[in-house]
């Protein structure tokens, strides 16, 4: 026992230093006074940028922009000069608060057991004291949409703002919409695949039944419910899968598909029609081959990721670099998000790269004010917060970003933030590592 305590004592001083390092960043103080930024260029999204303008902000909310603001009295003044102002930037698809470590088991709260999982809430689970926020948020972004995996009806995602104690402080908007993973409709025959075109034909038979019977169900609880509240039958036996389905089902939430082939996008929109669901796409590699329907439809798209390889050997290189601009083209809304998943790059630990990904749309024809838009205004809109977020108006969150230039660009810093008036560190953990070694090489006589 003794030499087990010793064995402990040994690895908890090996570990400290690297967890006192970890520790998180103090979140942001609420407003107290009138705050005015004053001298940048601000970049306003929904409009054209104005020069040497001011933006007023007080109790949270944005009070004015223009060159000739009154300042009130009691304001603190921040003068920014040469800078510029932008809105936070949003990720519309990712597993931050979520997911820490991938390789941790204990970590990784992103999946619950079982196919139908409609009642999983996924703010619930997120971790306002991940490593991977302050990293965020020094990519400059500020509010992410933190969505549930696994299974077929994974749950629901929240709009969740990267700064504050718990999660329900930090959540925007919970309840956003509702996550299905639609499921490969053709089989796959690669040499990483193991299973035989039977089994896989087998399994996607399966899950198209399962979702099948699940709305069955979903409707005959909200026939019940319906019944009870007209006086006609007493209460059904509840069912928080059946519950968290009525918002669904009354039009109330859409119903985000995980979709990214031409077959899987096809299937997931007949089946939105058939059941009169609000219906976004998630992924949506071959969204310009069901043009016409996303359009009928109005159904918008949320490109999961820029960065990322061809998915067949005919399509050009450049196929995920150009969807932004040839969805745009075509007249489909659409937004930017990071990538879910196992590919390289799609770690929540990347959510600090959003920006790069509309930089490479742009890059492969997307007007750059396009790109800039299509991570903060649209993807504010499909999420429902555009009158909270994504753009800098007059009694919208004071939600902002002072940087030294285009946040597309690599060589742009981010000086300053503020979420929903709140000033926020910018300190993290890639911050405190670099501090660490600078002086490391300084002891030794190497100059930075």
């Amino acid at each position: 026992m003794s030499h087990n305590f010793a064995l402990l004592a040994a690895l908890l001083v090996a570990i400290l230093p690297s967890v006192a390092s970890a520790t998180p960043e103090v979140p942001g103080a609420p407003q107290e006074h009138p705050i005015a930024l004053v001298g940048a260029t601000v970049h306003p999204v929904s409009g054209p940028p104005m020069a040497n303008a001011t933006l007023l902000f007080d109790n949270g909310k944005i009070v004015a922009i223009g060159t000739d603001v009154a300042i009130p009295a009691n304001a603190e003044r921040v003068e920014l000069t040469g800078k510029h102002i932008y809105p936070g930037l949003i990720d519309a698809n990712s597993q931050l608060g979520l997911v820490e470590v991938s390789s941790v088991r204990g970590s990784r709260d992103q999946t619950e057991t079982g196919l139908i999982n409609p009642n999983v809430r996924a703010e619930v689970a997120f971790n306002p004291d991940s490593e991977l926020i302050p990293v965020s948020r020094s990519g400059g972004v500020l509010t992410v949409l933190t969505v549930p995996s696994g299974g077929l009806i994974a749950g629901k995602s929240a709009c969740m703002q990267l700064d504050g104690w718990t999660w329900d402080e930090m959540r925007l908007k919970g309840d956003v919409g509702l996550h299905i993973t639609w499921p490969t409709m053709s089989p796959i025959e690669a040499w990483w695949i193991e299973t035989s075109t039977a089994d896989q034909i087998s399994e996607r038979d399966k899950s198209l039944k399962a979702l099948r019977q699940a709305m069955v169900e979903a409707k005959a609880y909200q026939i019940a419910k319906r019944a009870e509240a007209d006086g006609k039958s007493g209460p059904p036996e509840f069912d928080a899968r059946w519950e968290a389905m009525l918002p669904v089902l009354a039009g109330k939430l859409p119903v985000y598909f995980d979709a990214e082939e031409t077959q899987q996008i096809q299937a997931a929109l007949a089946f939105a029609e058939q059941h009169s669901l609000r219906a976004v796409i998630v992924g949506g590699y071959d969204a310009l081959h069901c043009a016409s329907l996303l359009k009928k439809g109005n159904v918008p798209v949320i490109v999961g990721g820029v960065h990322r390889l061809p998915t067949r050997k005919a399509d050009p290189h450049d196929a995920p670099f150009t969807l932004p601009a040839r969805l745009k083209a075509a007249g489909i809304p659409f937004c930017i998000a990071g990538v879910i998943g196992g590919a390289s790059g799609s770690s929540p630990a990347n959510v600090r790269n959003l920006a790069y990904h509309a930089a490479t749309a742009t890059a492969y024809g997307l007007a750059a004010d396009e790109a800039l838009k299509a991570v903060t205004l649209y993807p504010a809109q499909i999420l429902g917060v555009a009158d909270r977020i994504g753009s800098l108006e007059a009694g919208k969150d004071a939600t902002l970003l002072v940087t030294t230039g285009d946040p597309l660009e690599i060589s742009t810093q981010v000086t300053a933030a503020y979420l929903q008036g709140r000033a926020i560190s910018l300190n993290d953990r890639h911050k405190r590592l670099w501090e660490k070694y600078k002086e490391k090489y300084r002891r030794i006589g190497i100059k930075n």
